[in-house]
């Protein structure tokens, strides 16, 4: 069973990102603010759930919510100021849509800017110990599922529906015979250098 929350008494967000090593696609970010008697025995990080039970959390993590936020930055974005900045601006933009602003901050991982002088606490894979960090992991996860599904009827090719973006054989390959499209992420390694090929 998940915590609810660092701080018992406070208002308080938990905050995630999803799509952060995929070669194309938006970095995705939630933040949710959840009741201090929420609980879900179901809940945990997106990762180790099915996508059919993240689908099944996302209306009851949204019923139950004080307040939740879903942002995403796009490829132009991470292109220029890169992933990490990129990740921290998508949880920054879904802080600032909050209904309601929180007395602190639990955000997933290891690194954080400082947000509108809200104290923060960042928790080494937090989205397995905390409620609302985990909430904000299954939002992240299905709103940019949805997103890569609604671009791969666009550009079917390239497999998004089952890779999300992400780096694999299949949209590998997929770039190597199609070339990118503008949803790429241009600043990163779209090809491993031993497949490259020699012009």
């Amino acid at each position: 069973m998940l915590l609810p929350q660092i701080h018992p008494d406070i208002l308080e967000c938990g905050t995630d990102e999803a799509g952060r090593g995929c070669l194309a696609g938006p970095v995705t970010a939630a933040a949710v603010i959840l009741p201090l008697g929420f609980k879900s025995e179901l809940l945990d990080d997106s990762k180790k759930l099915s996508r059919k039970r993240r689908y099944q959390l996302r209306p009851i993590i949204e019923k139950h919510a004080i307040a939740y936020h879903v942002a995403h930055v796009m490829m132009e974005k991470i292109d220029e100021i890169n992933i990490l900045n990129a990740s921290i601006l998508a949880m920054h933009k879904a802080i600032a849509g909050l209904k309601i602003q929180p007395e602190h901050i639990a955000v997933d991982g290891n690194r954080f800017k400082p947000y509108n002088k809200i104290s923060s606490t960042t928790v080494i894979k937090g989205d397995g110990k905390f409620l609302h960090i985990a909430a904000a992991s299954v939002l992240a996860k299905t709103y940019r599922d949805d997103f890569m599904e609604r671009i791969h009827q666009e550009y079917p090719d390239y497999g998004w529906v089952k890779n999300q973006g992400y780096p694999t054989k299949q949209h590998r390959d997929a770039i190597r015979k199609h070339g990118t499209t503008p949803y790429h992420r241009m600043t990163f390694k779209l090809l491993p250098d031993q497949l490259e090929l020699d012009l």
